[in-house]
């Protein structure tokens, strides 16, 4: 049987609580260009849908989608953290915030990647 680690991730005042399994750790962390992300500054990190579960405070989270209105975001409508967002660009993926995982500073992940979310791939003409 594989046993998956457990990690635990909450927003800044603890009223949502989120368990990724994240076997590998973090695995490409990165962060994107796009008009939200840009504000919000978060360094994400990818998990498939069965892998993240809101244990606490799904009542608390709000959801915020823009554009096309396939990615949907969601953040804590007490101290208004961003905590996860399942993809436009894969459905079958969330994103997480790096920072709001237990124990991880993401200022020591190192360089981290810049996705080009301006230039976001569904964005193209498919004529």
């Amino acid at each position: 049987m594989d046993i998956k680690p457990v990690h635990k991730a909450t927003c800044h005042c603890g009223a949502v609580e989120l368990e990724l399994k994240l076997p590998n750790g973090i695995v490409d962390p990165s962060r994107c260009d796009c008009s939200l992300c840009r504000r919000r500054g978060a360094i994400v990190g990818t998990v498939p849908l069965s892998d993240l579960k809101v244990v606490k405070g799904a009542d608390i989270l709000r959801l915020y989608q823009f554009g096309t209105k396939t990615a949907k975001h969601y953040f804590c409508s007490i101290c208004g953290t961003y905590t996860h967002h399942q993809r436009r660009s894969d459905p079958n993926q969330y994103g997480y915030n790096v920072g709001c995982l237990e124990g991880v500073n993401p200022f020591e992940l190192g360089e981290v990647p810049v996705y080009d979310g301006i230039n976001h791939p569904s964005d193209r003409d498919k004529s």
